[in-house]
């Protein structure tokens, strides 16, 4: 995926035409900033792959949500996976067409599914027997009927993080093959739904074809008993696409990707394919600045004390990920051995552990890599510190989408 639009010019790292450290200086730290250019290029990576079928791109909401990114999103002429009632309204407010809404997740909630049934959405991928009950009984509420795909989990290992693992018969998510095999006949006369599609989402940050191609095959059985049994399918929700080079991960192709569902493609031709990607269209296409603090140096270990915390990026804490950081100004200068943290009063806070990084001075810039994925979108407010702005560049030009929160904005709707 591309990441190309961060390089260094004349001594500074840029964004498209723009330096960061400009951007820090004048709207402060920490920031994340997005690039327009690597996200349309990323986005259009997956339409290109798949020109010639029938096929919906249903960017993932929960990756990054600002309104600004779901409505380049839907510029381009996509749609949106959502796990919420709240991405729903997100998706809505950014003009994204219902029917090219998917509403995945485990948790559905009769409001929730309420909502979607009165905007019209193309499908909910549904997770369990009790769910589906639900949402016949409310669609039926609303003399409606519920168009379904059930979320079928393929035990398939996708050899990425536990935490981001959804595929194995021990994950939360989905059902396995027989079950929704029953399910299907079932909701065939159910009242309440309409069944238009098969649903699986094996896990993120995958690096090879291989655990999709496995899936595919064990899809392929169940879609043919489906249709023995009278079940017409009109989509196949194919679930998140690759991952991203975070530390020198091999990425294939997404015409390779594409091509790991060939056999459903000739045994069903007239499919609409959907995809999830989320990561791969927007990880590689933001970092995060934040600003050295101070060079702190014990016997044991140095660190470089930023004013970016876990509350602005979690990744490290939480799945003990690695992302490159590197200084905005790009200078001749040794390596050292350091640790990289942030200001949150937690030993499990940092950035970066044992990194080789450039000797910095307090008051410089560092930019964190690959952010644009479950930065933002999982920051939360701990430490009562404020979130961070988010910033949008394209070409020479820039705007802020979001504004940076204020202390005000930490206690409103709080009383006492």
């Amino acid at each position: 995926m591309d990441a190309s639009v961060f390089n260094y010019r004349n001594g500074d790292l840029m964004v498209e035409d723009i330096r960061l450290r400009s951007l820090a200086e004048s709207l402060g730290t920490p920031l994340y900033v997005y690039s327009t250019q690597a996200i349309q290029t990323n986005f259009r990576a997956y339409q290109q792959a798949f020109v010639g079928r029938p096929y919906l791109i249903a960017y993932s909401v929960k990756a990054a949500s600002n309104l600004a990114i779901l409505r380049l999103i839907q510029r381009e002429g996509g749609g949106c996976d959502i796990v919420s009632g709240g991405e729903l309204a997100r998706a809505l407010k950014a003009e994204v067409d219902p029917q090219k809404i998917v509403f995945s997740g485990v948790g559905k909630t009769a409001l929730e599914m309420a909502a979607a049934l009165k905007a019209g959405i193309l499908s909910f991928n549904v997770e369990s027997a009790p769910e589906l009950r639900l949402l016949s009984a409310t669609a039926q509420s609303l003399g409606r009927k519920a168009p379904i795909s059930l979320r079928v989990n393929p035990d398939v290992d996708p050899q990425t993080h536990p935490y981001v693992a959804t595929g194995l018969r021990e994950s939360k998510f989905g059902l396995p093959v027989g079950e929704a095999y029953q399910l299907y006949l079932q909701a065939k006369n159910d009242p309440g739904l309409e069944i238009v599609g098969v649903d699986c989402h094996i896990g993120s940050q995958l690096t090879s074809v291989g655990p999709f191609q496995a899936a595919a095959e064990r899809l392929l059985v169940l879609m043919s008993q489906l249709k023995a049994a009278g079940i017409n399918l009109k989509l196949l929700d194919l679930g998140g696409g690759l991952g991203i080079d975070y530390h020198g991960e091999k990425i294939p192709p997404v015409a390779e990707y594409a091509q790991a569902f060939r056999a459903i493609y000739a045994a069903f031709p007239g499919l609409t394919i959907i995809l999830e990607p989320g990561r791969s269209v927007v990880g590689a296409a933001a970092v995060l600045l934040v600003t050295v603090l101070y060079d702190k140096i014990t016997p044991y270990k140095r660190f470089i004390i930023t004013d970016g915390g876990m509350n602005d990026l979690i990744r490290p804490s939480l799945y003990g990920s690695y992302h490159v950081i590197k200084p905005v100004k790009d200078l001749d200068r040794p390596l050292t051995q350091v640790n990289v943290v942030g200001p949150i009063c937690e030993s499990g806070d940092f950035l970066a552990q044992d990194r080789a990084l450039p000797l910095v001075e307090a008051g410089e810039t560092l930019a964190v890599f690959g952010a644009g994925a479950y930065g933002f979108s999982m920051s939360s407010n701990y430490n009562s510190r404020p979130r961070p702005a988010e910033v949008l560049v394209s070409g020479s030009t820039c705007r802020v989408i979001r504004a940076r929160e204020t202390s005000e904005d930490l206690i409103r709707g709080e009383s006492f």
